[in-house]
């Protein structure tokens, strides 16, 4: 995202993303990881691929590194995601970018050195 939105904006608008991924991938709350990436005006150029919609400097990009999902829980993220960063941070959805990384269980290691999922730590 553009720098400029206070602690207390990026605070929601991380909690908001992550309510949308624990409804729409059914992880657990704890399931949280999270970046934010400020750029100087200027350096994000977001255009709209043909589709004919214009984006302001509020414009944010999500981008998910995940286990494989669904076509269905994908949809519905990115339902979620427009619907409730528009209600609870004022995000036009005119100004979401959402691309989703799909990696398989042996692509995580969360702490120790150990694939979790593959030693069936993690379900």
């Amino acid at each position: 995202m553009i720098e400029g939105r206070s602690d207390e904006e990026l605070r929601h608008l991380l909690d908001t993303i992550q309510n949308c991924v624990v409804e729409a991938f059914g992880v657990p709350e704890t399931d949280r990881y999270q970046i934010v990436h400020e750029h100087k005006p200027g350096r994000m150029v977001f255009l709209d691929t043909g589709l004919g919609f214009s984006r302001s400097d509020r414009m944010i990009s999500i981008q998910f590194f995940t286990s494989p999902r669904t076509h269905v829980e994908k949809k519905k993220v990115y339902r979620l995601l427009s619907e409730n960063l528009e209600k609870e941070c004022g995000l036009d959805p005119n100004d979401l970018l959402i691309s989703v990384f799909t990696n398989r269980e042996e692509d995580w290691s969360f702490a120790q050195g150990e694939a979790q999922y593959v030693t069936g730590r993690l379900p």
